[in-house]
């Protein structure tokens, strides 16, 4: 019965350990660190009445080493060290979506953003046919304009998300443009 790790995912966990103060006897320190870099340690104070917590904005498929100290004004307990692994990241882009759409230009979106991500690539060419153009998009964002585009033609457009990891994931949606013979 000593701390644990339950309920992980790629930039969380929930930590869990015994009763051995109370909100009078004292308070816990809980520092962690990912262990390829211990210099990166943050240290949270705990009241001594919780038994749990949870840790989050962790980094994906990183290892953390946590320890809990128990401060105590009346024994002294040894710290409580643990090693967690947190997951893979989560499939993105899971939704791309079209609005906005001209004769000449629509405007592509996605989501999720997350911070493993260092840039997308919204690859688009008219269907059918096999000429591609690349926009290169900032992790950051999640939308962008696609311009030049001829009326009255459906677009197959692809959104891949970079990982910082070098991993890629890519999700397509088709987009159609306006006819371009009202007032052009």
């Amino acid at each position: 019965n000593r701390l644990h790790a339950t309920d992980v995912t790629s930039s969380s966990f929930r930590l869990t350990w015994p009763k051995l103060l109370s909100q009078e006897t004292g308070y816990y320190s809980l520092e962690y660190a990912p262990r390829a870099e211990p210099g990166r340690k943050r240290t949270q104070q705990v009241s001594g009445a919780h038994t749990s917590l949870v840790l989050s904005d962790l980094a994906p498929e990183t290892t953390y080493e946590v320890a809990l100290i128990p401060e105590s004004n009346v024994h002294y307990f040894p710290p409580q060290t643990t090693r967690v692994t947190t997951l893979a990241e989560e499939i993105s882009p899971v939704q791309v979506l079209i609005s906005e759409s001209g004769p000449h230009s629509f405007h592509v979106s996605w989501a999720p953003v997350l911070d493993s991500v260092a840039r997308y690539q919204v690859l688009y060419g008219p269907l059918p046919g096999n000429s591609v153009q690349v926009l290169q998009v900032d992790g950051r964002h999640n939308s962008t304009v696609v311009e030049h585009l001829a009326p009255n033609t459906t677009y197959l457009v692809t959104v891949t998300a970079v990982y910082r990891s070098g991993k890629e994931k890519s999700l397509s949606a088709k987009a159609c443009t306006q006819e371009g013979e009202r007032g052009e």
